[in-house]
């Protein structure tokens, strides 16, 4: 499987330091999600993690080597990100952007094959998108155009999905149509999923592993039974919190309570 680690890494957008020495492994096979306030680097450390942003210092590995020593078709063989708001031609049908994930498989005027085809079919099938296939996406509903840019990162062929607030402007119902596509997706292809959400129940209810960020650092990781404290609620949120049982699944829920001022 694809590893991603990350080694006193730090990060910064023109002379701002956002991101201070922290490390990362990612957990192959599992789901990660990044949570923290906003503004505290969560989306600044995805986009470091898929080569988009160079380190200030420190280095992130892709399967044991500088990702920056890998070429951008190399990368983009081993991962696929999903940035908050992706663009395409709103004239293009779900099927078309899906083969646009397999450019990083061909040459320069290299045809499709066989073998595109049926990778294309099987990420419009994943994503039960197959009947919408011949839709173009301004015609599709929210969550419709999100499975869609997930089909195309399928047809991607990686191991490792990277995806920055796929929840963000779908309501409630496209939000859990999202999420349980992205757990079936990590649970019957193994695939490794790293994200950020704001949503921190649906963060502990769909996280294998969670990353808490505060102050340019990671303040707790582990578990979500591990991290998802009132402790870490009041000093990463600034919110005051009782931490109950979700009665569902058993993963922590909170409740907050107050704003600390």
């Amino acid at each position: 499987m694809t590893k991603l680690t990350a080694e006193k890494l730090s990060l910064s957008y023109d002379s701002t330091s956002v991101i201070r020495d922290i490390d990362l492994h990612i957990p192959e096979g599992k789901i990660s999600i990044i949570i923290g306030s906003n503004g505290c680097g969560k989306s600044t450390i995805l986009r470091s993690l898929a080569r988009l942003l160079k380190p200030t210092e420190g280095n992130i590995y892709l399967n044991g080597k500088d990702i920056h020593q890998h070429s951008s078709k190399e990368v983009a063989k081993k991962l696929a990100i999903l940035p908050q708001a992706p663009e395409a031609p709103e004239d293009l049908t779900v099927k078309e952007l899906c083969y646009y994930g397999r450019h990083p498989h061909k040459g320069l005027f290299a045809r499709y094959s066989a073998e595109d085809h049926q990778i294309v079919e099987e990420a419009l099938q994943a994503t039960k998108l197959s009947n919408l296939s011949h839709r173009t996406l301004d015609a599709l509903s929210g969550g419709q155009r999100q499975r869609a840019w997930i089909a195309m990162a399928l047809a991607q062929g990686t191991e490792l999905l990277l995806l920055d607030e796929p929840t963000t402007y779908l309501d409630l119902a496209h939000q859990i149509e999202v999420l349980e596509l992205l757990r079936f997706l990590n649970q019957k292809r193994n695939c490794t999923i790293v994200m950020v959400l704001h949503d921190l129940n649906q963060a502990a209810r769909y996280a294998d592993h969670l990353i808490s960020i505060s102050n340019g650092q990671i303040y707790k990781e582990g578990s979500p039974a591990q991290v998802f404290t009132e402790e870490m609620i009041r000093d990463v949120f600034n919110l005051s919190s009782t931490i109950i049982q979700n009665p569902v699944d058993g993963s922590p829920l909170c409740i907050p309570t107050g704003i600390i001022k």
